[in-house]
């Protein structure tokens, strides 16, 4: 547990009518999800899917607890940054930024580290698991949600309604439901977090961002980029990770390195279930907005 876990734990300890607030709130996001979802096996034109039930009701809950400890002195640290944050880059849709909430609000609540112990929001609610009384299914979901991280992917084919796509450097390949209703085409690289299944009751991963394209640049620069910012790594895996979920800026704090950046100088077009990005990080003259 960290220093500001710990902190928080303190506090809120002493405000029982805080802790029973984010315990009922916790509940309430968690009863929205499906009791057997794997009962039904056709959803209907509105029907959301079963997975993504549980990721919605995570981000939830990480959004409800994130704005009411923001007001604790604990977490000065954390609203800093966020305020920054917000006000470089304007989270929303296009045309008003290429940032989506979607993915902003998981880069914000499962990312970003701050603090002495570079803490985030989801390990404060792991930590307070206890406390705020938190049942082994929204348990489960903060930790995959934590685990998560976006990723780069080629689109190589589709099974039924779901995407098939297989990640640059590691090679693996995920069966996908993309929340946004993209179905893409085959060779498309994708920027994308997947939210992978849980427990028994799945399958396959979901496409929980709005899915970023990737445009003038091909598969083979992405790899030798993404290689190149993990050369001497003894764990290419771990490394691709940390790289993928921190980026650079996590180190050097230039934020001309972080994906925030490259997101908001990349940006070309979008329809309303798809945002296109050009360029590669590393080669400014090819991002329109460097």
């Amino acid at each position: 547990m960290g220093e500001i876990s710990k902190k928080l734990a303190s506090r809120l300890q002493k405000a029982k009518d805080r802790l029973t607030d984010l315990s009922r709130q916790l509940a309430t996001d968690f009863a929205c999800v499906p009791k057997n979802p794997t009962a039904s096996k056709t959803l209907g034109p509105s029907d959301l899917d079963p997975l993504h039930t549980f990721y919605i009701a995570g981000q939830n809950f990480a959004s409800y607890f994130s704005e009411k400890v923001s007001q604790f002195p604990e977490l000065t640290p954390y609203y800093d940054i966020m305020a920054q944050a917000q006000e470089e880059y304007m989270p929303s849709a296009p045309p008003m930024s290429p940032l989506t909430n979607s993915y902003f609000t998981l880069w914000a609540f499962f990312d970003m580290k701050f603090g002495r112990d570079q803490e985030t929001i989801s390990q404060c609610i792991m930590d307070l698991a206890g406390p705020l009384k938190m049942d082994a299914i929204a348990s489960e979901t903060i930790r995959r949600m934590q685990a998560s991280r976006m990723g780069i992917y080629e689109v190589i084919g589709k099974e039924g309604n779901r995407c098939r796509m297989r990640e640059l450097v590691t090679e693996d390949e995920f069966v996908c439901h993309v929340a946004s209703g993209y179905q893409g085409s085959r060779g498309e690289l994708w920027y994308v977090r997947l939210g992978p299944p849980l427990n028994e009751w799945f399958d396959y991963h979901v496409v929980i961002t709005t899915p970023y394209v990737l445009l003038g640049a091909t598969k083979v620069d992405w790899v030798a980029y993404l290689k190149k910012s993990i050369l001497g790594s003894s764990d290419m895996r771990k490394a691709l990770h940390q790289f993928l979920k921190y980026g650079k800026a996590s180190v050097s704090r230039k934020a001309d390195e972080s994906w925030n950046e490259f997101i908001f100088q990349a940006y070309h077009h979008h329809k309303t279930e798809v945002i296109f990005l050009s360029g590669i990080p590393d080669v400014k003259g090819s991002l329109p907005h460097a």
